[in-house]
């Protein structure tokens, strides 16, 4: 239990350190929450003076006065209570919104291998409905705590200072508030972390499914995927109840404490009074000093359990921000352009840092030279464009760019000389000019339209509505994939790259769109180091060098020529096989 204290009280004090930057709001809450105090608990002190002097004493003259400061008093506490609500709320919203900023910021550098392993869903819940949960810490949370504790304080010292008989009356039932309330936010808090945890869940397979719809409803598989989505929203919905049931056993059980101890203030009172040892405008005023009594230790039982829901959000968005699965950054170098010429030296890498994928790649790419890669699927081809982008380091051997090693270059600066052209093209929501330029400033349209002239893109995307502003589609679903794949030729040339890289850019394309993704090739390569991934052995004859890959290792590497000549070679029998399928 102990432990759990030190710990929350760590997330809690890091929690509070995100308010620095809006220190003087913070502030301005705090004041707030101790100026609002006297004013939320003077009205009963009036009301038994009111009794007391003014109608049990006879002295009529001073009731109006008096009702005319309950008045006032009442309207300046509900102003300062609008003011002390927002304030924690835009100090909450300002906190928040800056905390996006840093998890999205965070997400963005990740490895990839992070993403391998966490599904989308479970981000998006991060950087969504945990975040909004922090928020909470400040709006519901600690702040409103220290607030109705000094309200809580402070009625208990006006009412031991009227009647500290009626207050020892009332304070008879507390330690079964007490109880009630530390069982209530105990169950509570176990409940909300089941709620959490199936919210990421639900939004895990939302977004799976959301993104794969295609592939459900091809393979007809709509009943099996509602019938999974029933047994999350089963366990959703069950975590939710749990947390209803407390609720709805906590506030009854809590307004009868309250009515015991009326019952008992009246009934004792009533006998204090006809003794003359407890005025009658005590007796009158106690059940407003217990109103002001009980509703915070009411609602700050639920504000507990919000602060502990914003600590355990706020535990999960700090392992992402505290998360080191990110490529080392210590390069210093950061050149305008790069030569292109490439070397693997014994190379060796595994994604999980046990089962090698690449094993022992030696090779030499010189400037402006352009490299093949063909090889049967899981034989490692990605696995080069991925280590020599840097989405991954290598466990042994090294890379070398330009006869420097490749982790002497500043990270940004290496890949924005590389430009990879992938078989999946993902484009974003927004006009065709945003996915080429990726909202870069410096990218005009005038550079776009003449890189789209070269490629020969220019014509299709005039023909459209809007041409260059015409709206793309989530993941470019209104578009084809010949002109999707055009697309993203034209978004690499722009960037200008001096190593060009083509992940089977060409596999999903129809033959009637080929010969003119072809020509986009031979554009995109001419004068700078290329690399081609290859599954269309056609599409690479003319390359300097191809290598062959069989399970992670070089078999064998030669131009198109040299293979075709090794007559039981494994590049000879693709191609013969391709050739024969094609003549069919």
């Amino acid at each position: 239990m102990s432990k759990d204290i030190i710990t929350d009280g760590a997330l809690l004090r890091r929690v509070l350190g995100m308010t620095k930057p809006y220190k003087s709001l913070f502030i301005k809450s705090i004041v707030l929450a101790i100026i609002v105090t006297p004013f939320s608990i003077f009205q009963p002190f009036i009301v038994q003076h009111m009794v007391d002097d003014n109608i049990v004493g006879g002295n009529k003259g001073g009731l109006i006065p008096m009702a005319l400061l309950f008045v006032a008093i009442l309207i300046i506490s509900v102003i300062l209570k609008y003011y002390f609500i927002y304030l924690t709320a835009k100090l909450g919203q300002s906190v928040v919104k800056d905390l996006r900023i840093k998890v999205y910021n965070q997400i963005t550098n990740l490895k990839l291998r992070y993403f391998d392993q966490t599904p989308i869903g479970t981000s998006t819940t991060r950087t969504v409905n945990d975040i909004e949960a922090i928020n909470d810490v400040f709006a519901q949370g600690i702040i409103t705590i220290i607030a109705d504790f000094l309200t809580l304080i402070a009625v208990l010292g006006l009412m031991f200072y009227t009647s500290w008989r009626l207050t020892l009356i009332v304070l008879i039932t507390m330690p079964f508030l007490l109880l009630t309330v530390y069982i209530f936010k105990e169950k509570v808090k176990v409940s909300y972390q089941k709620v959490r945890v199936q919210i990421a869940s639900m939004n895990a397979f939302l977004q799976e499914r959301i993104t794969g719809m295609k592939i459900v409803q091809v393979f007809n598989a709509e009943a099996q995927e509602l019938n999974k989505f029933k047994d999350i929203n089963k366990l959703y919905t069950r975590a939710n109840l749990d947390s209803v049931l407390y609720y709805s056993i906590f506030f009854p059980v809590v307004e009868l404490i309250s009515a015991i101890s009326l019952a008992l203030m009246i009934w004792l009172g009533a006998q204090g009074f006809l003794q003359d040892k407890v005025s009658f405008g005590a007796l009158v005023a106690f059940p407003l000093y217990l109103n002001l009594m009980f509703r915070p230790i009411r609602f700050m039982a639920d504000k507990f359990n919000t602060l502990q829901m914003g600590l355990v959000a706020a535990e999960r968005v700090f392992k992402i921000l505290d998360s080191d699965q990110f490529i080392p950054n210590d390069g210093t170098l950061k050149p305008d352009k790069l030569n292109g010429k490439i070397v693997f030296e014994n190379v060796h890498f595994a994604y999980d840092e046990e089962n090698f994928v690449l094993q022992d790649i030696n090779l030499e790419i010189q400037p402006g030279e352009t490299l093949a890669i063909v090889g049967s699927t899981g034989s490692g081809k990605s696995s080069i464009i991925n280590i020599l982008s840097r989405f991954y380091d290598i466990q042994k051997g090294n890379i070398y760019i330009d006869d420097h090693e490749i982790k002497t270059y500043d990270l940004f600066a290496l890949r924005k000389r590389i430009s990879v052209v992938l078989q999946d093209v993902f484009l974003f929501q927004g006009s065709i000019l945003e996915n080429i330029t990726l909202r870069d400033e410096y990218i005009s349209e005038e550079r776009v339209i003449e890189a789209a002239k070269q490629i020969g893109a220019h014509d299709f995307i005039q023909a459209l509505p809007g041409q260059y502003r015409f709206i793309v589609d989530e993941r470019g679903n209104n578009l084809s994939v010949g002109q999707r794949q055009m697309i993203s030729f034209v978004r690499a040339l722009v960037f200008n790259p001096d190593i060009l890289i083509l992940d089977e850019a060409t596999s999903s394309i129809d033959s009637e769109s080929e010969a003119l993704i072809q020509y986009a090739v031979e554009k995109l390569i001419d004068k700078r180091t290329s690399i081609i991934v290859a599954h269309r052995l056609s599409t690479i004859q003319h390359a300097d060098q191809i290598l062959v890959l069989s399970k992670g290792r070089i078999i064998e590497r030669g131009s198109h020529h040299d293979l075709i000549e090794r007559e039981h070679g494994h590049y000879r029998k693709l191609y013969d096989m391709q050739f024969s399928n094609s003549v069919n």
